[in-house]
């Protein structure tokens, strides 16, 4: 009686055995019927009901001192980077101190530091233009065609990207005739190409001299009157993150 039944269990087992190995091979596999449809609706992004994560924005910014830093100013210290970790970007900060649209740097003006630093990279979600510092004793005119051409570039090179041009910033409150002159020059460029400007002059972003001990200059510019200390990037940061808020370009998303 033992070994009969002995015997009926071992082919049940075989049956059974066989039984699983047809399903798992012609892909129905018991173990895919609820185990893994229980995994599957467990995963990330699928049992809790959440979506994925977006991904952060992707900026990059172009410009000359104020934007990359300067012999006392790591990159990472500027307001570009300040702002950055404001909104939760991903950054890429070109450019290079001295420089403008027209002005060169260690021979290259902004176009070709475009072509040599960003141009080459994957499209951003927005591009970030600031300048015109550097190029005060250029005519107007000048600047405002090289700025032109500038983004003419970019908008061939990125399809989608947004473009943002930001004017001259100055570490005081009354700038010289030219650094004026240009910013209203690169004001009418983008008014007339339809982009989004900042006008950090405009909207007195710094006020007083440091010299004379008046305004904000005093706590945000060096002793050499230009340049933001640490506390003036991060403050020049806010300003920047207001106006891009107030744009809707605070979590740009390049356009398909």
């Amino acid at each position: 009686m033992t070994s009969r039944r002995a015997r009926r269990g071992a082919a049940t087992l075989v049956l059974c055995l066989s039984l699983a190995a047809a399903l798992s091979a012609s892909g129905c596999s018991v173990f895919r019927g609820s185990v893994h449809r229980q995994a599957v609706a467990d995963g990330p992004g699928q049992g809790d009901g959440q979506k994925p994560a977006k991904s952060p924005s992707v900026v990059m910014f172009l410009g000359d001192s104020y934007t990359v830093g300067d012999r006392s100013t790591e990159p990472e210290e500027t307001f570009a980077s300040a702002a950055a970790r404001l909104l939760g970007w991903q950054v890429v900060v070109g450019g290079r101190a001295g420089a403008g649209f027209v002005k060169t740097s260690a021979g290259a003006a902004y176009l070709g530091l475009f072509e040599s630093q960003l141009g080459w990279r994957p499209a951003p979600d927005m591009l970030i233009v600031s300048g015109g510092h550097n190029d005060w004793r250029v005519p107007a005119p000048q600047v405002a065609a090289a700025a032109h051409q500038l983004i003419e570039r970019a908008g061939q090179r990125w399809p989608g990207t947004h473009v943002v041009l930001m004017g001259p910033l100055w570490g005081s409150e009354v700038p010289v005739p030219g650094a004026v002159a240009v910013r209203d020059a690169l004001r009418n460029l983008a008014a007339q190409l339809g982009v989004p400007f900042v006008d950090p002059i405009g909207e007195r972003w710094i006020t007083g001299d440091r010299t004379a001990g008046t305004g904000n200059a005093l706590q945000y510019i060096k002793r050499d009157r230009t340049h933001p200390n640490p506390a003036g990037h991060r403050y020049v940061a806010t300003r920047l993150v207001s106006d891009l808020t107030r744009l809707g370009l605070d979590r740009p998303a390049r356009k398909s």
